[in-house]
């Protein structure tokens, strides 16, 4: 009995170790309880952040889709009432951001009646894309054209910027437009035809003389004169040949009295020493126009730009994107 007692001491221990295992087992058991029930919680969390985000572009899309609806009315009933285009008329005044639903006030029917609508903001304007020189006039039936060169070159010279990046331009350009046989014949030794005015990089401009550029230059689908009555300063510089920076002043300054309505009332502020104008340069009236539109809703931002024709009260919409695009957005269709 005497040796048997340390062994029979040491019994009390095991309900201790099975009370520790069955411890640590409901401690495992919780915290996998616990660790499944925060997974769950996380996926219901994300399943409601990703429809709330999916409602809000379907949401954010109608919407900028009636705005879009609505310049292109604006654009038509000022067609229908005639004249030249500048830049005293409605579709120049841009929307500043209001709350949607001021748009709704008159009707009684339609205003919103929950909080998510009275967080949605609508802001915009309408560009004139024909009040800056069009890249696609460098090139004419195949061939350099001498006045959008011209043009061209004044700008680059107003602007400091190397004359062989202008020469690169205007060839690169032409061999993409070519489509003879020839031209296919060395399709792969052919630029690519530049769909977006970043994309001018393409054809030799370097990224600093493309920022410079940018405000000034357009790329539509087709060669555009410059509207007289929404050029600014500079391009009116370059697209009038014998025209200098006080004369192109003085030009922006009449036509805040009263804007252009023929060719010949432009070209009797400039005096009998200025070249004549052509109706192939110039301007009163415009068919190309660039729609920004920007919606908040919430703590999401939209923008959405869109390139329109107007031929007559016909107000086509010739390429749309989305998302926080610059602001030269004409492409060649």
């Amino acid at each position: 009995m005497t040796r048997l007692a340390p062994f029979m001491e040491r019994r009390p221990a095991r309900p201790c170790f099975q009370a520790g295992a069955a411890l640590l087992t409901a401690m495992l058991t919780v915290a996998l309880v616990a660790s499944l029930a925060a997974g769950a919680l996380w996926q219901q969390w994300r399943s409601v952040e990703v429809e709330s985000a999916e409602r809000a572009r379907v949401q954010s899309l109608w919407v900028l889709t009636g705005a879009l609806d609505w310049a292109r009315l604006i654009l038509r009933e000022d067609a229908r009432t005639g004249g030249p285009d500048s830049l005293s008329e409605p579709w120049a005044v841009p929307l500043e951001e209001a709350r949607l639903s001021t748009f709704l006030a008159a009707d009684k029917n339609n205003a919103p009646d929950d909080d998510n609508a009275l967080q949605a903001f609508l802001s915009g304007q309408i560009s004139d894309m024909q009040s800056r020189l069009n890249v696609t006039n460098l090139v004419e039936g195949g061939k350099l054209s001498s006045p959008g060169v011209k043009a061209f070159a004044k700008l680059f010279e107003l602007l400091a910027l190397p004359p062989a990046e202008l020469t690169a331009l205007a060839e690169n350009l032409r061999l993409a437009l070519n489509t003879s046989p020839e031209a296919a014949a060395k399709a792969a030794q052919t630029p690519l035809l530049p769909q977006r005015l970043d994309q001018l990089l393409w054809l030799g401009l370097s990224p600093r003389s493309l920022a410079a550029l940018s405000p000034h230059i357009t790329l539509l689908p087709q060669p555009t004169p410059v509207n007289l009555n929404t050029a600014s300063t500079t391009v009116l510089y370059a697209a009038i040949p014998s025209l200098d920076m006080a004369q192109a002043q003085r030009l922006v300054a009449a036509r805040q009295t009263r804007p252009f309505g023929t060719l010949a009332e432009a070209a009797a502020q400039l005096g009998q020493g200025a070249a004549p104008l052509n109706e192939a340069q110039h301007s009163v009236n415009s068919r190309f126009f660039d729609v920004q539109g920007r919606l908040r809703l919430g703590q999401a931002v939209v923008e959405e730009h869109s390139l329109v024709r107007r031929d007559g009260l016909e107000v086509k919409t010739l390429w749309r994107d989305r998302g926080p695009l610059p602001r030269q957005t004409p492409a060649l269709q």
